[in-house]
């Protein structure tokens, strides 16, 4: 294993960036990750923000954070990210700016804007090779404006916008967006999934992509108490059983190149985590939805396959 900082848990500690007393929904996935994330890359960051959910979070003239904010429309954060990157080069070149003040520029959204209002900004500054970090932190709904679906929402779940009725019994009938081979096309050198349950994987991960220059995403699984229906004290919970029955894959890809960072010995039954969420409960009350339930599986096993039959074997011939 490479040299890291974070070999346990007590390498976490330390200053915290996020300080208490967010409006943000008590439970938060998207904040446990933020937090998490703004302590892996320090102090000397500046956020942009595309409308969502953790908008919420700066509400003028009041801020939690020890760095810089910048907020914009949904559909725009990844230029406004161009401009501030473009502007510190600038001003570092002018000698107004001391490298050592230099600061990095991170882009913060929702997987609406992430999939959807905001791809086209964020392919463009793939494309342009921009030297920045995308966190998308994945509720799989539109949360901030009442939990309607959105480009992520999987297979079978009920939000305001999908209703399981008798016509539709599965709620919403769409797919999920596969965000982390969107970007992978694109080619940047660093992209990887992360969840707030493995924070060591994900503050690994975060510092191995600080050695590369140019786009570097991050999705991270976000639960989210009000829009999923769960009790606020089991947002890691349902951070880890996402992981533990394989319906959220931890990995990274570096210039392209795939590796999962946690391959389960076996994948708990998806239905451990189905069960414990509000939006998932037409599937099981009043009448069981085994034709439902044993499709997600099966999708879930499907993806699961390819990977022992690539990686797992991969490994055992090293």
């Amino acid at each position: 294993m490479a040299q890291t900082r974070y070999r346990s848990l007590k390498d976490l500690l330390g200053e915290e960036y996020v300080v208490p007393g967010t409006p943000l929904c008590s439970g938060c996935g998207a904040l446990l990750t933020f937090r998490l994330f703004h302590k892996a890359l320090g102090k000397k960051v500046v956020w942009v923000n595309a409308a969502g959910c953790i908008t919420l979070m700066i509400v003028y003239p009041f801020s939690p954070l020890k760095s810089s904010w910048m907020y914009t429309a949904m559909g725009c954060a990844p230029a406004g990210a161009q401009g501030i990157r473009d502007a510190l080069d600038i001003l570092i070149e002018k000698g107004e700016v001391d490298p050592e003040e230099d600061l990095k520029v991170v882009v913060v959204t929702g997987d609406g804007a992430a999939n959807d209002i905001g791809l086209q900004s964020a392919s463009g500054a793939i494309h342009r090779r921009l030297d920045f970090y995308y966190l998308c932190y994945d509720n799989e709904a539109f949360g901030n404006t009442g939990f309607q679906f959105s480009p992520s929402t999987p297979y079978g779940s009920k939000t305001m916008t999908s209703l399981p009725t008798p016509l539709i019994p599965e709620g919403h009938k769409g797919r999920k967006k596969d965000l982390f081979e969107i970007w992978r096309a694109h080619n940047p050198p660093y992209l990887a999934t992360v969840s707030p349950s493995h924070p060591m994987d994900m503050m690994r991960k975060i510092e191995k992509a600080e050695r590369f220059k140019g786009p570097k995403l991050f999705i991270s699984i976000s639960p989210c108490p009000p829009g999923w229906g769960y009790d606020t004290m089991k947002t890691i919970r349902m951070a880890r059983l996402a992981v533990e029955t394989g319906v959220w894959p931890l990995k990274e890809a570096v210039h392209g190149e795939v590796r999962h960072t946690f391959i389960p010995r076996s994948l708990k039954p998806l239905e451990e985590y189905l069960k414990e969420q509000e939006r998932f409960k037409h599937l099981f009350y009043p009448l069981r939805r085994e034709d439902i339930i044993g499709r997600m599986q099966r999708e879930v096993e499907e993806y699961w396959r390819k990977v022992y039959s690539t990686e797992v074997l991969e490994e055992k011939k090293d």
